[in-house]
């Protein structure tokens, strides 16, 4: 098993070691290993208004993404957790499904929809489907802690008299509160690594990250396209090391509490 494990961890792993060395190279197109080293793919990112303007648009997305997914998230995952049965087990099938089907096939619905709605290649349209693509994580993450959470604990608040929501914020929430930034960052980093609806409802003045990276790539084989895709991963990666350091924070704090 651990063998199994470290042969799937070094296939995924193999396209990072890869991307980042190719990210340096001074070649006009993607080369590897790279026989001379600059920086000047990262200049020319940096340089362009076209690259700017669309990761400021993915970013605004991303962020939108977290305010409007997390507490939609955490309110179906708090009535999944309320449910028992067959009641439970068909809200958590509805609530993961945008996870169950295929992407292209949830970004065509998506996109024949815009039609009539009149989203296609606005920021609402970007924003309302990263955040459908979302709430599973977001669901699924705090599940989880409520699943470890002591319902009593609630029960008491509301035996003394405290409404739902107060018992919800002041009782639950702080107990799986790491869950819930975990969600959190999983929809920040699903909604900014999101390519397949982007091709479809991105466009125009609202050209996502993504969608630009797979036109200029499709069109070109420049290597802005390892730069921006090394920027990213090392983005992913800081975000998960500061969730990593607040859970250690927030586990000695209960240890010390206890």
């Amino acid at each position: 098993l651990g063998i199994l494990t470290a042969a799937v961890l070094l296939f995924l792993l193999v396209p990072v070691f890869i991307v980042v060395p190719m990210s340096f190279s001074d070649a006009t197109y993607l080369e590897f290993p790279p026989r001379a080293w600059s920086l000047r793919w990262y200049e020319a990112y940096f340089g362009s208004l076209e690259w700017m303007a669309a990761t400021r648009t993915s970013f605004a997305a991303a962020l939108c993404t977290v305010v409007l997914a997390t507490p939609i998230g955490f309110a179906a995952a708090y009535c999944v957790d309320k449910l028992e049965g067959r009641g439970r087990a068909m809200l958590m099938a509805v609530l993961l499904s945008p996870q169950l089907m295929p992407v292209i096939l949830l970004a065509i619905g998506v996109f024949f929809l815009y039609i009539r709605l009149g989203l296609v290649d606005s920021f609402a349209g970007v924003v309302l489907a990263h955040v459908a693509l979302a709430i599973p994580f977001v669901v699924t993450t705090v599940a989880a802690g409520l699943s470890r959470f002591d319902r009593n604990l609630e029960n008491a608040a509301r035996s003394l008299g405290a409404s739902r929501l107060r018992a919800i914020v002041d009782v639950v929430l702080p107990q799986v509160k790491m869950s819930v930034m975990a969600g959190a960052l999983f929809a920040f980093v699903s909604s900014l690594d999101e390519v397949v609806i982007g091709l479809l409802v991105a466009g125009g003045p609202n050209t996502v990250l993504t969608r630009m990276m797979f036109m200029s790539l499709r069109d070109q084989v420049d290597p802005t396209i390892a730069a921006i895709s090394t920027l990213l991963i090392g983005i992913s990666l800081v975000a998960v090391a500061l969730f990593l350091v607040m859970e250690r924070a927030a586990a000695r704090s209960a240890a010390r509490s206890g």
